[in-house]
């Protein structure tokens, strides 16, 4: 087969592609060439955008209610990841428009949309416990829609897979910070048991610590 025949079969004519180009042009980057159901592609769109912006309120609440000694670095964190869950509705709602669909912002309806719920907590451990839990739905539901997909629609596919990398980030950032807390309390948990800790060095009865590296020397 000559490469010439094998390009021919492989894409289509100049003419028709110019001709596809021109009907419906008012659809932007919709052309009839996509693979997939628009409708159902930007119905999928909204539910992670609906979570997306959940997550921006949850998120967003911690951030102003966590107290307590220990709080600080933990509400910084919460603010970062609000900011990156509106970066992430951001793209999507750009996405969707796109594909000829609406982007769905109603609060109204957004909360019944979402996969996750909106929790609060009433302890900063709490707090982490329940946007933990967000994140690992997100994670996994990010991972169906990278199925569905697939090689169909790569735009969306590269999109959603640059996202579901940032929610693990945030999985691994909450469990580190949740690893830290009492349940139940804003106490951070010691990370060594009584007998892991390295033992103090004994300080003599004349209440003087031996100089070791003078003696070594």
């Amino acid at each position: 087969m000559s490469d010439k025949t094998s390009k021919k079969q492989f894409l289509s004519s100049v003419s028709e592609l110019r001709t596809r180009a021109r009907k419906k042009i008012e659809a932007g980057a919709l052309t009839e060439a996509y693979p997939l159901n628009p409708e159902e592609a930007c119905g999928i769109l909204n539910e992670a955008l609906a979570t997306e912006l959940v997550c921006v309120l949850r998120y967003r609440f911690h951030y102003f209610m966590a107290s307590g000694i220990h709080s600080g670095a933990v509400a910084k964190e919460f603010l970062v990841h609000s900011n990156e869950e509106q970066g992430h509705a951001d793209l999507l709602a750009e996405r969707i428009k796109q594909l000829g669909g609406k982007p769905e912002m109603n609060p109204d309806i957004l909360t019944q949309m979402s996969h996750s719920e909106y929790k609060e907590g009433d302890t900063l451990a709490e707090m982490l416990k329940e946007d933990l839990v967000a994140e690992r739905i997100a994670i996994d539901s990010y991972r169906e829609l990278i199925e569905y997909f697939g090689h169909k629609d790569p735009t969306t596919r590269r999109l959603l897979e640059s996202i579901l990398a940032v929610e693990e980030e945030h999985a691994d950032e909450l469990a580190d910070f949740l690893f830290a807390q009492e349940e139940g309390s804003d106490t951070p948990r010691k990370l060594y048991a009584k007998d892991e800790v390295v033992a103090k060095a004994a300080v003599p009865k004349s209440g003087k610590m031996k100089n070791v590296v003078a003696d070594k020397m």
